[in-house]
């Protein structure tokens, strides 16, 4: 074990999928505390691996745009002579990659086509969604000799910059003290069948109205009109934040919110990550349900609509969004209100603690 100087962790999917890959990097550096620990991910989300406390180098896999040309790539890593690389979500161009560099130990799954290109294979199927997204990946480096166990950590790190910027911004807006922090984000990237946006703006009314909470309102790229859509239904309250943030800038507002609400989607992982109270609203879709890809934190409420109820699907394949109309404004909003109360009894009993301690 302590010859596995260079370790390379492959992940090069989407944003939430890198933040549920995050655990492996504390076991890593618990059983390899020397080594030298590289993860080569997508351009968008290696943002938020900045300053990473467990890793020494983050490579990436394309420009935004397109990808690395596969032979630069492969001088790459090539020159930085890997001993062990972990591909985490396999393609056979990434599987390709890690045996044309010479890379001694290769980890990998044992059920794809390509899979003879690994030496170290691990035969789970994730189809079936029988674990969580994280649990599938920790199990990858048994294959290493490593152990864990939950509780997992999700190691982000938010620079003090970062947060001062948010903290400014939300001066300017301004937010009262003592005042609810809501985050509606109403997109997905396309990743999941959506609440509507019309639902997310009526509900942040709703939050504005009775909760007398201030509304802000996230999206990434192209989710524009999505998040314009939503503003719509909001009368007053609301601040509309879409594109005018980094992604760390992103976490950082949401780990001052008081509760997130999102449809499956990164910026959700991020919100359990960093500890904020959330709303996760998921498809009736097996390999897209809340069981591998929920929300890893107590502190959530998730939605997930009757598939066998739904007038186009009835209980076969998804074929629209119309089963999300299911779960009503009313339902997201007692949740909401679960949650407030929740932190609020929890906040009391801290100071009650405090108080009798001294």
């Amino acid at each position: 074990m302590n010859e596995r100087k260079k370790i390379l962790l492959v992940r090069t999917d989407r944003l939430g999928d890198v933040v549920l890959t995050l655990p492996m990097l504390p076991v890593l550096r618990r059983h390899f505390p020397d080594a030298h620990l590289a993860m080569l991910v997508s351009a968008y989300p290696a943002e938020i691996l900045h300053r990473n406390q467990y890793l020494d180098e983050v490579l990436l896999y394309d420009d935004s745009v397109k990808l690395v040309p596969f032979f630069q790539l492969l001088r790459s890593l090539r020159m930085r002579r890997f001993d062990t690389v972990v591909v985490v979500h396999p393609t056979p161009r990434l599987a390709l990659l890690a045996f044309l560099a010479g890379i001694p130990i290769r980890v990998g799954t044992g059920y794809r086509w390509y899979s003879f290109l690994f030496n170290r294979r691990v035969f789970e199927h994730r189809k079936d969604s029988k674990r969580h997204e994280t649990e599938y990946n920790l199990n990858l480096l048994t294959a290493l000799g490593c152990q864990w166990k939950p509780p997992v950590e999700f190691p982000i790190q938010i620079p003090e910059e970062d947060d001062d910027r948010v903290t400014k911004l939300l001066k300017k807006l301004p937010i009262n003290v003592g005042e609810v922090l809501m985050i509606f984000h109403p997109g997905s990237g396309g990743s999941a069948r959506d609440w509507s946006p019309s639902n997310f703006g009526r509900l942040a009314a709703e939050c504005v109205e009775k909760l007398g909470a201030r509304a802000i309102l996230t999206g990434g790229k192209g989710e524009e009109s999505v998040v314009q859509a939503a503003m719509k239904e909001i009368p007053r309250g609301a601040v509309n934040l879409t594109g005018q943030l980094s992604l760390l800038e992103l976490a950082a507002l949401i780990r001052k919110a008081d509760v997130f609400v999102s449809n499956s989607t990164g910026p959700l992982h991020i919100a359990a990550a960093v500890g904020t109270a959330l709303v996760g609203i998921y498809p009736p879709i097996l390999e897209c349900g809340p069981q591998r890809w929920g929300p890893c934190t107590s502190k959530k409420r998730v939605f997930v609509p009757d598939r066998n109820l739904c007038p186009r699907c009835q209980g076969g394949e998804c074929e629209g969004s119309d089963c999300m109309d299911q779960i009503t404004v009313d339902q997201v909003f007692a949740a909401i209100e679960e949650l407030l109360q929740a932190s609020r009894r929890k906040t009391r009993g801290a100071r009650h603690a405090q108080t009798v301690s001294s």
